[in-house]
């Protein structure tokens, strides 16, 4: 007697799970996303073949544009926060401390550091702002500028990385300016921010590196 066949049914799988759990991930990487922000300062930075990456935390960035303008970047609050009360009280700025942690950089001289943090952030683009002075040193008010960020990171167990980043066509008094004011206190170490490029096949770079891939393997 032959046994019995039991009827085939399609497999059904319940994607109800899956499904709520992969909206549940989209939902927290859209929430967690920090989108960055346009730059306001367009800056044509040079070419190199260094590899190393830049720090991406405790930022102060030092930029200097086509003009020679200057400008200041701090990505964290907490510093601004200590700078701005420190501007205030050495200064007498009457800057608000609560708008100065949330501009994202600065370019304006001291008298006018007020006014630049009340405008609008559409009005606060890099080729219409002045910079913050440093075009001699008897008015290189970036060298106060890094006084303040010393002191408030000393104040922390944090430590800056300093950056400086340079549009291709600036001129080099502005960067003699910039160096000198990280010089007068005691910042003798910063990375340049460039755009990185493939290492010129023949050169010696490029045998350096070959040999260095050679020895690994």
């Amino acid at each position: 007697m032959g046994r019995a066949k039991l009827p085939r049914k399609s497999t059904s799988i319940d994607m109800t799970a899956m499904c709520d759990v992969a909206f549940l991930l989209l939902s927290f990487f859209i929430l967690t996303t920090k989108f960055k922000p346009s730059e306001a300062v367009a800056v044509t930075i040079p070419k190199s073949v260094a590899a190393k990456v830049a720090p991406t935390k405790d930022i102060v960035q030092v930029i200097i544009d086509k003009d020679g303008k200057v400008f200041l970047e701090m990505d964290d609050e907490e510093i601004k926060e200590n700078v701005a009360i420190a501007l205030n009280g050495s200064k007498n700025l009457g800057l608000d401390v609560k708008a100065f942690k949330k501009t994202p950089f600065f370019g304006a001289p001291f008298a006018a550091l007020k006014a630049f943090i009340a405008l609008p952030e559409d009005q606060r683009k890099g080729n219409l702002l002045p910079g913050i002075p440093v075009k001699d040193t008897s008015n290189n008010e970036l060298t106060e500028w890094m006084t303040q960020v010393r002191a408030a990171y000393a104040a922390t167990s944090k430590k800056p990385n300093l950056l400086l980043k340079g549009d291709n066509l600036a001129k080099f008094p502005a960067f003699k300016s910039v160096v000198t004011a990280f010089k007068k206190n005691e910042f003798l170490k910063f990375q340049m921010v460039t755009s990185p490029e493939g290492v010129p096949v023949g050169t010696d770079l490029w045998k350096k590196a070959q040999a260095g891939e050679k020895r690994e393997e």
